[in-house]
């Protein structure tokens, strides 16, 4: 997507900011919920003292999960599509707002302001900066941020990019998108989150994860079921031979998707019910 279609698709940032604030304020006590308010009033005149109300977030409204409606995520889906909130916590939501009213404060300055603060968080700080990068203006130049977090050794923090997040899909170029895919599946982590995993599928993505799925086997370890739904659009030649070879030897989750891919009721070479007693 590009970013003039990004910001399109935003609400006003009053109205991301709204949602927030009633989601922190129906999860946090009268006391915390008064903080919060007034960091937020200060943050829209003064983005200086951003660092610090993130860093507070935690210590002030405690870090419980967002008590979180079926309304509450068709609202989030209205207000920005792609914008899914599932497992935030309360104080995470915070963070999010006091970014977005540091952005609306200062726009221009807000990219890099984020990045810096992204280099000294600590987990549950990274995580609502890489979440949020659903809800802020600033679009493309926030990619340094995300490819920061895909690249990133713990899980948490790149599923924080990779799951439940429209960013990925609409920002990444294909060699950024292809290597998501790909380490999500090396550090164990499931693709079905990723939004926009079936229509960014692309040959090149295939043959990596054909080649990936090789090299499994080859040390004699199981290839995980979910990589075959990148490889469905583009089953034709050798990757059909590869299929062939899961049917003969993969695991019965491997076979079902397998046969599946093919678009076949059983495996070649099987007997089905109308053949029985040739």
């Amino acid at each position: 997507m590009h970013p003039a279609s990004l910001k399109s698709s935003l609400a006003p940032s009053a109205e991301r900011v709204a949602l927030l604030v009633e989601w922190v304020r129906r999860a946090a006590g009268p006391e915390p919920a008064a903080w919060f308010m007034q960091t937020l009033a200060e943050l829209r005149s003064n983005a200086g003292s951003l660092a610090r109300a993130i860093g507070l977030a935690s210590r002030r409204l405690g870090k419980n999960d967002l008590s979180l409606t079926d309304e509450d995520l068709a609202r989030a889906a209205a207000l920005r599509p792609g914008f899914d909130p599932t497992g935030l916590t309360v104080d995470q939501a915070a963070r999010i707002a006091f970014l977005l009213a540091s952005e609306a404060a200062d726009p221009a300055g807000f990219p890099r302001r984020l990045l810096d603060l992204h280099r000294t968080a600590e987990l549950s700080e990274s995580i609502a900066f890489l979440r949020g990068l659903a809800l802020f203006a600033a679009g493309r130049e926030l990619l340094p941020l995300a490819a920061e977090g895909v690249r990133s050794a713990v899980r948490p923090i790149f599923e924080a990019v990779a799951h439940r997040n429209p960013y990925p899909r609409e920002m990444f170029g294909e060699a950024s998108w292809n290597q998501m895919v790909l380490k999500a599946l090396f550090i164990g982590s499931e693709l079905a989150p990723i939004q926009g995993l079936d229509e960014r599928a692309n040959a090149d993505l295939a043959r990596v994860l054909l080649d990936y799925a090789r090299e499994r086997w080859a040390a004699g370890r199981p290839v995980s079921p979910e990589l075959w739904r990148c490889v469905r659009p583009f089953a034709r030649g050798d990757i059909l031979e590869d299929l062939e070879r899961v049917l003969a030897m993969g695991g019965e989750e491997e076979r079902r998707v397998a046969l599946t891919v093919l678009g076949a009721g059983q495996a070649p070479g099987a007997s089905g019910p109308d053949d029985a007693g040739d």
